[in-house]
């Protein structure tokens, strides 16, 4: 616990709030077109948001959203809620840092802050202060979010789920719990749009659930990253044409990716994924799954190559845009809801 006499400091640090960004309050539409007419990641972008508009606006293709990095605690978090609320995406695929540490642990009452660059990291630790960059979390009430999840795990039947089933209980949960209503889980809970995250336990659910089974040798819960793959891909398969927008890389943007060459090995003939937004800052020099571009992504027999763009930005400048643009075009309005969480009833 932080020591009494330095809680002056703590609430120093921790007065900052990060504000999130609102889509609808400005019209990107201007600065889109304009940057279609430059060149470098001005015209990249314009690509992009001319492709995920395509997306959108095809009435046979579902949209799946995949998140990588700490945008949602940087200020996103809204855009990407504001994305399922208008219709425009139809499942998501994450890490679990965006969906419980962030999107979860704001939905529990508390909030991100906007750091003091200058702050030693020891001094922060004293404190029990986290740091994202240039974003604050007070360990304290992460805390809180582990024992959250914990209290979920416990009231739930002993058996092994997958991510989108627990998260889908979260969501349930917030429905009568909520401090901070309107979460991103609460709004797919409320819209029928799973969330999957592939590596469950590496974020503050993973706290909450050892706990849950250390508490519980005997009838505990776990969670069944092979039944995450196989709904997912069960998605693809129910959507037909998909289009993808990925906001960095790693495992989700390599697990949505995966489900056309997994459905193909249950002998189901999948079209790839035809439109595709990457947006990442990964450089492509050093081979990893983050910075594989789509073009070789073709290679695998993913995605197609006439509707990709890769984005080399960061994801927080430059997701805005692309979403207000979408937003304002209004492409959206007439998309029917795909409802994918029902394919699990």
């Amino acid at each position: 616990m932080v020591k009494s006499s330095t809680s002056n400091d703590k609430a120093a640090l921790l007065s900052k709030t990060v504000e999130h960004i609102d889509i609808k309050s400005f019209d990107a539409r201007p600065i889109i077109d304009a940057m279609g007419k430059m060149s470098f990641t001005s015209r990249d972008l314009a690509r992009a948001t001319e492709i995920f508009n395509m997306a959108v606006e095809d009435p046979e293709c579902a949209v799946i959203l995949t998140l990588a990095g700490s945008t949602s605690a940087g200020g996103c978090m809204h855009v990407y809620r504001d994305l399922v609320e208008l219709g425009m995406v139809d499942a998501i695929v994450s890490t679990g840092a965006s969906i419980v540490d962030m999107d979860f642990f704001e939905a529990l009452g508390f909030r991100h802050y906007q750091a003091d660059s200058s702050v030693d990291d020891n001094d922060l630790r004293a404190l029990y202060i986290d740091r994202i960059y240039d974003t604050y979390i007070d360990e304290e009430e992460l805390q809180n979010c582990d024992e959250t999840i914990k209290k979920i795990a416990d009231s739930l039947d002993p058996r092994p789920y997958s991510s989108r089933e627990f998260i889908r209980e979260m969501g349930r949960w917030l429905k009568s719990n909520a401090v901070k209503k309107n979460s991103l889980i609460e709004t797919c809970f409320d819209h029928d749009v799973p969330i999957f995250v592939p590596a469950f336990s590496d974020c503050s659910a993973g706290f909450g659930l050892v706990k849950h089974q250390v508490e519980n040798p005997d009838a505990h819960l776990s969670i069944d990253s092979v039944k995450d793959f196989r709904e997912l891909t069960d998605i693809k398969i129910a959507a037909g044409t998909t289009g993808l927008l990925m906001i960095g890389g790693g495992v989700p943007k390599n697990f949505v990716q995966d489900t056309v060459v997994c459905a193909e090995i249950l002998g189901k003939e999948v079209d790839v994924h035809k439109y595709a937004v990457q947006i990442s800052v990964a450089d492509v020099r050093d081979g990893a799954c983050s910075s594989s571009t789509l073009k070789e992504a073709a290679s695998w027999g993913k995605v197609s190559t006439s509707l990709e763009q890769m984005v080399f930005a960061e994801a927080s400048s430059v997701v805005p845009l692309l979403a207000s643009d979408a937003y304002h075009r209004g492409g959206w309005k007439s998309r029917p809801p795909r409802k994918f969480s029902q394919l699990f009833n």
